[in-house]
């Protein structure tokens, strides 16, 4: 069942794992440096591909792939593009996050993408887009986008409107 959608939500079904990556990399063309995208889903629900297409947005061009080692991943960018920073909190707890230094990424030279944010807990930064995903069949997935604060809000009716031309609640 899909949630009732405000201006602050969107709701959005991937057909396939490149969708999902083109959705990331629209995005990311929205980006300016700043915004947290806090990624949330179970295994195999496209949480990489959308981080893979976010950081091709911004013009990385080495391969991304899931930091689940190393943690945190920060990747050039295009210029006058913010740094791409990848996190993926699969290994850890709550309890680990204050010495992981991840405060020193949430800035405006910096878009950063946490996977696997529900282990955040409540250390979950205030602002970000939250984006849920969800199995819907062999190859789709269910995106829901939430915002929380202000610039995240503009941020999904700015991605609302390059994906659909709708203003809030899909209307013309």
């Amino acid at each position: 069942m899909s949630p009732v959608l405000d201006e602050r939500m969107l709701d959005f079904i991937s057909h396939s794992d490149a969708q999902t990556r083109r959705l990331g990399a629209r995005l990311a063309a929205l980006l300016r440096g700043g915004e947290v995208i806090c990624l949330e889903g179970e295994l195999g629900t496209g949480k990489t591909c959308l981080a893979q297409g976010i950081g091709k947005g911004l013009g990385v061009e080495e391969p991304i792939v899931s930091p689940s080692f190393t943690l945190i991943r920060e990747y050039a960018t295009a210029p006058s593009r913010p740094k791409f920073i990848h996190v993926d909190l699969y290994r850890l707890g709550e309890d680990d996050l204050p010495t992981l230094g991840l405060e020193e990424y949430l800035n405006p030279s910096c878009v950063v993408v946490i996977e696997w944010a529900d282990r955040m807990g409540a250390s979950t930064p205030e602002k970000r887009l939250e984006v849920r995903l969800r199995f819907v069949d062999d190859t789709k997935r269910g995106l829901t986008f939430v915002a929380y604060g202000d610039e995240h809000r503009q941020l999904l009716e700015a991605f609302r409107r390059s994906m659909f031309g709708a203003d809030k609640g899909g209307e013309r």
